[in-house]
């Protein structure tokens, strides 16, 4: 099994910054791709940030976030965090980690895709 872990939501003030982290665990072969989706109350689920991690890949951001969101990763520790900047009332809402992998399973593998629990960010003063 697959499992990530979320942390560093919380509450800030309208230019204020936080920090999301997400560990991911388990039988795991290699790690494709790593990112933050948010949802906001009443909206659809909307990509923040992703890095691809095979050949080629590279690193995708939301318009909206581009310049004050910076996503990173430590593959050692199977880590990927969201460093939040200049936050804005609008960047309130749930935010979900996301993984693309491939897992081990039996003699095989076989190619998932997960999501962490959520964790709550709300921008207001």
């Amino acid at each position: 099994q697959v499992q990530l872990v979320e942390s560093g939501g919380g509450l800030v003030q309208p230019g204020g910054s936080l920090r999301l982290s997400c560990g991911v665990s388990g039988s795991i072969s290699r790690i494709n791709a790593m990112g933050w989706y948010r949802q906001a109350p009443g909206k659809q689920r909307e990509l923040v940030a992703r890095m691809t991690l095979t050949s080629g890949g590279g690193t995708n951001y939301a318009d909206s976030v581009k310049g004050r969101f910076i996503i990173s990763r430590d593959n050692a520790m199977k880590m990927v965090y969201l460093q939040m900047l200049s936050l804005k009332p609008e960047d309130t809402a749930v935010y979900y980690c996301n993984v693309d992998v491939v897992q081990y399973v039996g003699w095989g593998e076989r190619a998932g895709t997960y999501w962490g629990q959520g964790t709550q960010v709300t921008v207001s003063s």
